[in-house]
């Protein structure tokens, strides 16, 4: 059962959530990309509740980890699914993997009074899917990772994972780049309605979708796809201030649910 867009104003953030986004704890330049990322509207819009499980599927530089493990340290309980801290091969794509998810991992432990008690699985598909124990997880929760998994062909097992761990009318949130039709995943964007056939072919219905993180700016052609945009600016100082003009990308936003 498919609901209208929600948009921002018919959101209601709690003060839970309110104080865990205005935090002294988050990153100054973190806290910087607010304006693009919109966390508690994005985060209420999932209806993420401070008692809940939730896991979040790589969460790389920990950007959402510091506002969602806080959040849900004394009540719920936050799972990060890491990226693969003991790769099998040497390559320079394991070799990142591993560097980030050990800096993930040292930085909650750096920081444990304050996240609490964060659970680890991890997600290396297609070796590693399984992000932990079937129907028992509330939230499955993405931010701007499906075109990585497109690219290796293994975006319909990481929607089977999620569907497996969520218990019944539980939800997953997705936030990723929002290709024109036509687009590749190796821009870095995302056809929407073609997630939405993937999430649902796995079993998940759509109940909600928001433009609250969409960007009428981003023209979606650059030469270093989604890349050349902030935060990366990989064309360096080429063209860099009208790219800064246009800001981050246009995402979807899009709540599934587990319905049986």
């Amino acid at each position: 059962m498919f609901s209208p867009a929600v948009s921002a104003q018919e959101l209601t953030i709690n003060q839970a959530l309110a104080d865990a986004v205005a935090s002294d704890f988050r990153r100054q330049s973190n806290v910087a990309r607010d304006n693009y990322r919109h966390p508690a509207e994005t985060l209420a819009f999932f209806d993420v509740k401070p008692e809940q499980t939730v896991v979040e599927l790589w969460p790389g530089g920990g950007w959402y980890a510091e506002i969602l493990a806080p959040y849900l340290a004394d009540k719920g309980q936050y799972i990060a699914a890491n990226f693969e801290t003991q790769p099998k091969e040497d390559t320079r794509r394991s070799a990142y993997f591993k560097s980030a998810g050990e800096k993930f991992e040292k930085w909650v432990s750096d920081n444990k009074a304050i996240v609490g008690d964060v659970k680890f699985v991890t997600l290396n598909p297609p070796e590693k899917l399984s992000l932990g124990e079937d129907n028992s997880v509330d939230h499955v929760l993405t931010f701007r990772n499906l075109h990585n998994w497109a690219t290796n062909d293994q975006l319909e097992g990481v929607f089977e994972a999620a569907y497996a761990v969520l218990k019944v009318g539980g939800s997953f949130g997705v936030v990723e780049h929002r290709a024109n039709k036509g687009m590749e995943a190796k821009s870095g964007y995302m056809e929407q309605q073609q997630m939405i056939d993937l999430a649902k072919k796995v079993g998940f219905e759509l109940v909600a979708s928001s433009e609250i993180n969409a960007n009428p700016k981003d023209t979606k052609d650059y030469p270093k796809g989604v890349w050349t945009l902030p935060p990366n600016l990989r064309m360096g100082d080429e063209d860099k201030q009208k790219y800064i003009d246009i800001g981050e990308s246009d995402r979807m936003t899009l709540k599934f649910l587990k319905a049986k």
